[in-house]
């Protein structure tokens, strides 16, 4: 990984080589120049220029004027303007211009390395934000959410209606469902989009440091903290943070958290000045937190605090209709991504998938179909194709006296679901996908067979492409199906 550039210009000698020694120190790439001219030449060419430490008056010109000129040759450069002469015209001109900051000489270098720390670190945020927005329109645009199922249709509907507010969101469900996902959905359709998107997760960081992580800390504030460190609260200032796994919280950082939400501000460990920052909280867990506030496990008035707006997701069991879908969506990813050439998928696999239970969610799925890719390559999914645990979720049909419950029961609905599915299908390929007469040896009229194939997302093999608005009186090629 490349160290970051950085550019020091300055006609003091000392304070140019009191710099270069504290960033190069740092482990930074450590330019200097005492003129514009020396500084032209050192920025010529394709190498990429992280910051730029400026003085606001040169020997042969205004730091500004250059500065303007920096930044039209390395766009995504940082600068802070440095000046020993400070008025508020030049301040407001400097930030007007683009300067990530305005600092008045003497300064301390503990001051400095605080913020070349805060630039560099709000110029990665701004690159990672710029990517994330340059697949906005493939990944987070509803249409994009994959499922139709009544579960999901009911969450995007609510992102549409919440995306703009700037009130906070408890996002709900399994591990796997897809919540970070669905947060990134409500921050890039936001009025925040283009601000941070910073995201942690509460569960993955040991608690001592979480604190730091999340607030900052001052120099000398434990142990290692040889600097001043912003956290993500400020980092996320203007944009969203995203607190993943937040039942995980310790009752100390969970009475901090609460002060955030109330106030708005914090003090970084260590510190004693507030830091104000305007931040949208949204977090997620897959705890039930009403239980965590029952065993005195969460304080229940941050649970309030965060439940302003509670989202839901599905788990895959719950949304067996949109299996199909997602099956579809990741064939397609992982044949362009993977340069394979899945075909399809034959209804007895399909069958195993709509019947398997899918504790990993969605994550657990794209799994399989990335680990099929791999190892198949093209052609249609055959049941030979899928690990065992997936198989041996295929039955046949069964009486109500055969029928074994497990000892620790099973969800009533979810089951007759599932037969329904297998007797489906199995209707459909003894017919060859004839409705008709799937539909005669059902006892099913067949508008009821058709309405159910079409909520169940139910495909002949073979069919990869799966377009909502076509019926299946027509196959792909637009031919009448036989009835």
């Amino acid at each position: 990984m490349r160290s970051s550039r950085v550019l020091i210009v300055d006609d003091e000698s000392t304070l140019r080589t009191a710099l270069f020694r504290v960033l190069d120190r740092k482990g930074l790439s450590v330019l200097t120049a005492n003129r514009i001219e020396e500084a032209r030449l050192l920025t010529q060419g394709d190498q990429t220029l992280d910051l730029a430490l400026v003085d606001l008056n040169l020997p042969d010109g205004d730091g500004i004027e250059f500065m303007s000129q920096l930044k039209a040759q390395h766009p995504s450069c940082e600068v802070i303007i440095l000046t020993g002469h400070a008025t508020i015209e030049s301040a407001i001109r400097a930030t007007q211009k683009g300067a990530f900051h305005f600092i008045t000489k003497p300064f301390n270098m503990e001051e400095i390395l605080s913020l070349v720390d805060k630039a560099l670190t709000h110029k990665k945020l701004q690159a990672e934000n710029q990517q994330l927005r340059s697949e906005l329109h493939q990944k987070y645009n509803f249409d994009k959410i994959i499922g139709r199922s009544e579960g999901i249709q009911n969450v995007l509907s609510l992102i549409e209606r919440v995306s703009d507010s700037d009130s906070t969101v408890l996002v709900t469900g399994e591990s796997g469902t897809g919540k970070e996902l669905i947060a990134k959905a409500v921050h890039y359709n936001s009025n925040r989009a283009d601000q941070p998107f910073v995201a942690i997760n509460c569960g993955a960081i040991p608690s001592e440091l979480l604190e730091s992580e999340l607030f900052g800390h001052v120099k000398g504030a434990f142990t290692g903290a040889i600097s001043n460190r912003i956290g993500r609260f400020e980092l996320a200032d203007g944009g969203t943070i995203f607190l993943d796994e937040i039942g995980d919280l310790e009752p100390a950082l969970q009475v901090k958290l609460l002060r955030v939400l109330q106030e708005r501000s914090f003090e970084p460990v260590g510190g004693t000045k507030s830091v104000q920052v305007n931040v949208r909280v949204i977090a997620a867990t897959n705890k039930n937190l009403e239980d965590l506030v029952e065993k005195g496990l969460f304080r229940e008035d941050l649970y309030y605090r965060l439940n302003v707006i509670p989202m839901t997701i599905p788990a895959l069991r719950d949304r067996k209709a949109d299996i199909p879908l997602l099956m579809s969506h990741f064939m397609e990813q992982f044949n362009r991504t993977k340069g394979r050439k899945l075909s399809g998928i034959h209804p007895e696999a399909m069958e195993c998938l709509v019947n398997y239970a899918w504790p990993g969610n969605i994550r657990e799925l794209e799994n399989l179909v990335e680990r099929i890719a791999i190892l198949k390559g093209q052609g249609t999914i055959e049941v030979n194709d899928l690990p065992a645990k997936y198989r041996a979720s295929a039955t046949m049909p069964v009486t109500a006296k055969s029928f074994e419950i497990p000892d620790e029961g099973l969800d009533f609905n979810t089951a007759v679901d599932q037969f329904e599915n297998q007797l489906i299908l199995r209707a459909l390929e003894k017919t060859n996908w004839n409705r008709n007469q799937a539909a005669q040896m059902l006892r099913l009229n067949r508008t009821t067979l058709v309405e159910k194939i079409k909520k169940k997302g139910l495909r002949p093999p073979g069919d990869l492409k799966i377009d909502q608005s076509r019926d299946f009186d027509t196959e792909p090629s637009g031919r009448e199906i036989t009835q």
